[in-house]
């Protein structure tokens, strides 16, 4: 872990690239509509997109967009966090997460929040205990067809 390097991710390619890994937390993501939608949240809701290099690998991901509600004020919501699955429990997700954190401390944003999938009890603890998130409320979701 030398080697580590945060690259916001711009073109293309670079985004392209980080699909592999992407697609681990999002499955149901099919690469051609991956991009569509990371250039549709860029330029509408001023996502970023953020990778973690160890050694010109890339080995984590996150993706943020600040915001403002009147629930939490001005703050930073990450939508997606994600480190390779052959290689979790190194720090790479620390690194990243707290690469956002500062990010957001930088530009004067009052917190960072989150949502996890009920179903990934590890992610829960790497946020509650190593990270020391709290759970906060819980995240509703109605599918329109």
């Amino acid at each position: 872990m030398d080697n580590l390097i945060i690259k916001e991710l711009q073109t293309k390619n670079e985004i392209l690239e980080a699909f592999p890994i992407m697609k681990q937390l999002r499955p149901h993501l099919h690469e051609s509509s991956y991009f569509e939608l990371v250039m549709a949240a860029k330029e509408s809701d001023g996502y970023k997109m953020y990778a973690l290099f160890d050694d010109h690998t890339m080995v984590a991901v996150t993706g943020f967009k600040p915001m403002v509600t009147l629930s939490s004020g001005r703050f930073v919501w990450i939508c997606d966090l994600v480190t390779d699955q052959t290689i979790r429990s190194k720090g790479y997700g620390e690194k990243l997460l707290t690469f956002v954190q500062d990010w957001a401390k930088e530009k004067k944003y009052g917190c960072v929040s989150l949502s996890s999938g009920l179903e990934r009890t590890d992610a829960h603890r790497f946020y509650q205990d190593k990270m020391k998130y709290t759970k906060t409320s819980y995240v509703f979701k109605k599918i329109l067809r």
